[in-house]
């Protein structure tokens, strides 16, 4: 019997047990639903993260207080907490860094903040910061409507802000231009001089949840004594990082009073470098995902054996009859082995249709885009193969060693 009879066979006997087939086949989507729309949502948010730290660019750094704090469960380590950065070390260092590039201060003022107009209100999940000119281009924002801070404004605390499209679009409705409208940040009134065009969710940072102020204004705002100020220095290539980053922090130390014994009291945190980190994180969810779905595959295979089995014992006289006319130990075992990688290989598509579908929702949901992970869905389908041959060798050996005679007196 060739391998296409074996296949004709193995259809006609899956066609006959349809109820045990489709539970055996829906066990093995469902693991491999799991393992291929998790690890799906894994590459999509991945993407993201690079396409998102892209727009900003690799060749720009942040003088922070603290390292990034990115940790997956109770995985990485906290990083250290120095001294607040001041108002005037982070204005100090603006004027005094002359390697070609871009400086930019900025403050955080909320990460849960109301705006209001006269008509609406957002949700309490608005991020105001305080920023200088160089903001938009080091954090990788354009305005699309509007113009930036002018220095008269920066330097007169004047109460004008930049909103995110999604402020834009929450209070200035049905494409109302919010240009010179006022809105309410907290008890202050603002008026309106920019909009950022639309950025979507971004890892790490507000997206087109922003509203951004004069940093000077900030400082009057600012009622905590231990807020820090960030620093973002963007050089024009990565070629100049290196000594980019050694002026930093040569100039950041003398400002901060640091003694040359001493190391740095704060931390120089490159773009790359958070990309990095998010990404590595979550590669503990990619092996918590690949566990889920080999216990999932480990409980079908044990399904699809015991069917295989009882598959047998229904079919021994159609093994008698086979071996009666001619067909070898060696036929009959390539025929039970075909009809468990049909079964399994039934479920593995649905699996992978089902995991590509719900992987890529699921990115959707948590900021990232539609990817087609095209080696994870093959893999996937080779390991339905591997799980139909482990499964069904014990059947396919028990079946060709059938002894004809009984076999065909089996009632």
């Amino acid at each position: 019997m060739n391998y296409l009879e074996n296949v004709r066979v193995g259809l006609d006997a899956v066609k006959s047990n349809k109820l045990r087939t489709t539970l055996t086949a829906l066990i093995i989507s469902i693991g491999i639903m799991a393992l291929v729309g998790i690890l799906t949502s894994i590459e999509g948010i991945e993407k993201s993260i690079n396409d998102s730290f892209a727009s900003i660019g690799a060749n720009s750094f942040t003088i922070r207080n603290q390292g990034i704090n990115i940790q997956i469960g109770r995985s990485g380590t906290r990083p250290k907490r120095f001294a607040p950065i001041k108002f005037d070390q982070a204005i100090a260092f603006k004027e005094q860094y002359n390697h070609p590039g871009i400086v930019s201060a900025s403050v955080g003022i909320t990460g849960s903040g109301i705006i209001k107009n006269e008509l609406d209100q957002t949700n309490p999940n608005i991020t105001v910061i305080g920023t200088d000119e160089n903001h938009p281009i080091t954090s990788g924002y354009t305005i699309a409507l509007g113009r930036n801070f002018s220095l008269n404004e920066l330097e007169a605390a004047s109460p004008v802000t930049i909103i995110g499209d999604e402020v834009r679009a929450k209070l200035f409705p049905n494409n109302t231009d919010p240009i010179n409208k006022i809105i309410s940040i907290g008890s202050q009134k603002f008026r309106v001089i920019g909009v950022f065009a639309p950025k979507g969710s971004t890892p790490g940072g507000p997206g087109d949840k922003i509203c951004t102020v004069p940093i000077f204004k900030a400082k009057q705002l600012i009622t905590n004594p231990n807020s820090s100020y960030a620093i973002t220095v963007m050089v024009n290539s990565m070629q100049e990082m290196e000594s980019a980053t050694g002026e930093a922090i040569g100039i950041f130390r003398n400002i901060r009073g640091v003694e040359t014994i001493k190391e740095n009291n704060f931390e120089i945190v490159k773009s790359d470098a958070v990309a990095a980190t998010l990404i590595s994180s979550l590669s503990y969810v990619t092996i918590a995902a690949t566990v889920i779905g080999i216990i999932t595959l480990i409980g079908a295979s044990i399904g699809l054996m015991n069917i295989m089995l009882v598959s047998v014992t229904e079919r021994t006289r159609e093994i008698g009859i086979r071996k009666s006319l001619g067909a070898t130990p060696t036929v009959i075992r390539r025929q039970f082995l075909v009809e468990a990688i049909i079964i399994c290989q039934l479920g593995g598509l649905g699996g992978v249709f089902l995991g590509f579908l719900i992987g890529n929702a699921l990115s959707s949901l948590l900021g990232g885009g539609l990817v087609f992970p095209w080696i994870w869905m093959l893999g996937g389908l080779v390991l339905c193969m591997i799980v139909g041959l482990i499964s069904g060798i014990y059947p396919a050996i028990k079946a060709s060693k059938l002894d004809p005679v009984e076999a065909l007196r089996y009632e």
